[in-house]
């Protein structure tokens, strides 16, 4: 049975040097009051220091002081870190880029299902996602910075199974998680019935109590036993060994939200703000133009999530199935902090489960971001401009996908772009170039999307390029846009142009809907 706990006590469970497996995705799931308790107790008394902390995307919510990892920010807790996204949490991203945290980051669906191998004992797992890019050893081997470099520990392997790549990512020990859930009982059965996600919380707790270690549970309340629905439960009592109440919750993701969880539905059309018309509205509804009638799509974080929007004002939501990686179809995913949840959501599984079935090729299409792009149609989003944040779901997602759409602004930095009159403006363009010579880091690999005949677009507010016999090509521009001064010279190379490039679709540009129908 497990044992009711302070937060002071629960604290005093973590030790130097440990390695602790902290839930969340974004600003959902987060145990935030054992981390900020951490944080105090390092500030005052030197300790925990030197942790090796093991999370799939950093719990956080884009905020300096904010949730999540930010509450353990200070220099010494964490020595290691073993996660698949940082930017939630920007000082741990930040520290992580200036080598003072050694960090490996791994596909977001590897860390689930190597969550679940650990708990059953198995020495990791075998998988072809992450071949020819940054995750394999051939490149980096998962080491996102010089101070994993340093350190000489090997997490990921190179091996042949009937002649063909496979990437083996190693079991490893962890020493404790902290977890946050809805509710535990008095037994110490774990409801997560108030939560839009499920996440990785049954294979984090099962990896480290079959393994002898500690499982610590912050809930929003303790019950009676035997009045939590037990089809809400996700983890048993078995697995935990204490429970801790929280005192607070100012994380707006923690709330109770009820068309979040199917509690309620509540009407999109019409009640979802349309998007303002701007440049990255040209470039979500161009996105839109791609999906196809009962396809199955993923979207990514940014830019990418506005297509849900997009499609909600074309009335084009019913016809099909947007799905997140943290586990949910259906439904109009949210962005910002509450990326990972949706309104009005179909199911909510857990993202192993759905990423079983994206490393399957289960999706029709996906529309996701870029930072980098190089001429072989190579894309980077894990590493650049001196900013360290991880994958995420972008490998397993963008490498199993028959129709990749990358879906980004042609140049970063401070930039006045407008759309008037049926044309884009271009005012000041952004000083950051993001078409490369040579990308940093390889996070989506061309010459596997060629080996297995994947469609890949590169979609941004003045050109559309698609990824053709390994070449970028420009096969759409913009209204309004000089081919010369606003796209070939905001590039490090010269891509191929299609002999019948064409003007993008006007509809893109007009204030009124664009009348998209399958």
């Amino acid at each position: 049975m497990a044992k009711i706990i302070s937060i002071s006590e629960a604290v005093d469970l973590i030790h130097d040097g440990m390695t602790v497996g902290v839930s969340g995705f974004g600003a959902f799931a987060s145990p935030d009051s054992i981390l900020e308790g951490i944080g105090k107790k390092f500030r005052k008394q030197n300790t925990p220091k030197k942790l090796t902390i093991v999370s799939g995307v950093a719990p956080g919510d884009f905020v300096e002081d904010g949730c999540g990892m930010s509450k353990i920010k200070d220099d010494g807790i964490i020595d290691t870190l073993i996660a698949s996204h940082l930017r939630m949490s920007p000082p741990i991203g930040r520290a992580v880029s200036e080598n003072k945290i050694a960090a490996y980051t791994m596909p977001l669906g590897v860390y689930g299902q190597l969550m679940a191998a650990i708990g059953g004992k198995r020495p990791g797992i075998l998988t072809h996602v992450g071949l020819y890019t940054y995750a394999d050893p051939r490149q980096e081997g998962c080491k996102i910075n010089d101070r994993a470099k340093e350190q000489g520990r090997e997490i990921v392997e190179l091996v042949k199974v009937d002649g063909k790549d496979y990437l083996f990512y190693k079991a490893f020990h962890i020493d404790a998680c902290i977890l946050h859930a809805s509710y535990a009982d008095e037994l110490g059965n774990i409801s997560l019935q108030d939560e839009p996600i499920r996440g990785e919380l049954l294979e984090l707790a099962a990896a480290v109590h079959n393994n002898g270690g500690t499982v610590i549970v912050e809930v929003k309340n303790i019950v009676k036993a035997g009045s939590l629905d037990p089809r809400q439960v996700l983890i048993h009592k078995s697995y935990v060994d204490y429970l801790v109440k929280t005192e607070k919750e100012d994380n707006i993701a923690l709330a109770y939200s009820p068309s979040l969880i199917g509690d309620i539905r509540v009407p999109t059309e019409g009640s979802v703000k349309p998007l303002a018309l701007s440049y990255k509205k040209v470039i979500t509804r161009r996105a839109v133009m791609e999906l196809q009638k009962g396809s199955l799509v993923n979207l990514g974080i940014g830019i990418p999530a506005g297509v849900a929007n997009v499609a909600n004002e074309e009335g084009l939501s019913e016809q099909v199935t947007l799905s997140l990686e943290t586990g949910i179809y259906g439904g109009v995913p949210l962005d910002g902090p509450l990326f990972g949840a949706s309104v009005n959501p179909d199911s909510i599984t857990r993202s192993s489960d759905m990423f079983t079935t994206y490393d399957g090729g289960g999706l029709d299409m996906t529309v996701l971001g870029g930072a980098e792009i190089d001429p072989c149609g190579n894309v980077n989003v894990s590493k650049f401009s001196g900013r360290c944040v991880g994958p995420g779901g972008f490998i397993n997602i963008s490498q199993n996908t028959p129709k990749v759409c990358f879906a980004f602004s042609f140049t970063s930095g401070k930039q006045d772009i407008a759309v008037e009159d049926g044309k884009l403006v271009v005012r000041q363009d952004g000083s950051g170039v993001k078409f490369k010579k040579a990308v940093e880091q390889i996070t989506f690999s061309s010459i596997y999307a060629q080996e297995t005949n994947q469609t890949v677009l590169f979609i941004t507010e003045r050109a559309v390029f698609r990824l053709l016999n390994g070449k970028v090509t420009l096969t759409e521009i913009a209204p309004g846009v000089d081919l010369q001064k606003h796209i070939l010279d905001k590039m490090e190379f010269k891509p191929e142009i299609a002999p019948d490039l064409k003007l993008m679709d006007m509809r893109l540009f007009r204030e009124k809907k664009m009348g998209l129908s399958f």
